[in-house]
């Protein structure tokens, strides 16, 4: 288990007996999953928060999936024990590509639910169940009002939400607590005969009380970590 994901798992379990132990002053202190130093500099909560919603666009649905699984895997590593929900109205998990990623298929519970009211149903229950470590629901839009409902689930229930839907250049109004936009990018090892890492071009959108950003980020499946790329490796993949 990554060292990152298990700290902001035990703080989790704290908080939920002691809430106010960590407050640093902000007026929405949680635990949180630990994305890049980079990235979450820019979120009040240090790292993407437990116990909320969050919204990923994808500009492409590799990109999309791939780091939904990565958030997945993270929530998962945090919170051992629990089953991560994947809801779909037609669920394409991959197993080997997922476990790439640190997800463990073995906690995986995939969800066949083609109605949205099913859907929006079966995510409600599972971000309520204190069992479910994240709940990922696919091409779904729900209204403001089923959003909060799945806010107030998580919660609730101590995990993460994930929307994840196409890309929508006026995505409109959201109840998530986060919204990222996601674009498949070249890794920087990549060659004719490898297509390295999977890299993403990662925009964070909003972030309540947070700062917007954007990054290139490469996952090290060595390390377990998702890398952000400075300037000078954006450059020579760019030339390249």
């Amino acid at each position: 288990m990554d060292r990152a994901a298990l700290i902001a798992g035990l703080r989790a379990r704290i908080a939920r007996f002691d809430p106010g132990l960590f407050d640093s002053g902000l007026s929405d202190a949680r635990a949180a999953l630990p994305l890049s130093p980079e990235i979450d500099a820019h979120l009040p909560w240090n790292g993407l928060p437990l116990a909320g919603l969050h919204e990923v666009l994808a500009a492409e649905p590799g990109a999309g999936m791939g780091f939904s699984a990565l958030l997945l895997a993270r929530a998962q590593a945090a919170l051992p024990g629990r089953s991560v929900l994947w809801i779909a109205g037609e669920p394409d998990a991959y197993p080997p590509g997922l476990a790439q990623l640190g997800l463990s298929a073995a906690g995986l519970v995939l969800v066949r639910a083609p109605r949205p009211a099913d859907a929006l149903w079966a995510a409600e229950e599972g971000l309520r169940c204190p069992a479910i470590a994240a709940v990922l629901l696919v091409n779904a839009t729900p209204d403001l009002t089923a959003a909060r409902r799945l806010q107030l689930a998580a919660e609730t229930g101590g995990g993460i939400g994930l929307l994840l839907r196409d890309d929508d250049a006026n995505p409109g109004p959201t109840a998530a607590l986060t919204r990222w936009r996601l674009s498949a990018r070249a890794a920087t090892d990549a060659s004719p005969h490898h297509l390295g890492e999977p890299a993403w071009d990662i925009s964070l959108l909003r972030a309540r009380g947070g700062r917007p950003g954007a990054w290139a980020g490469e996952w090290d499946a060595m390390r377990g970590e998702l890398r952000v790329l400075g300037p000078a490796e954006t450059t020579k993949r760019q030339r390249a």
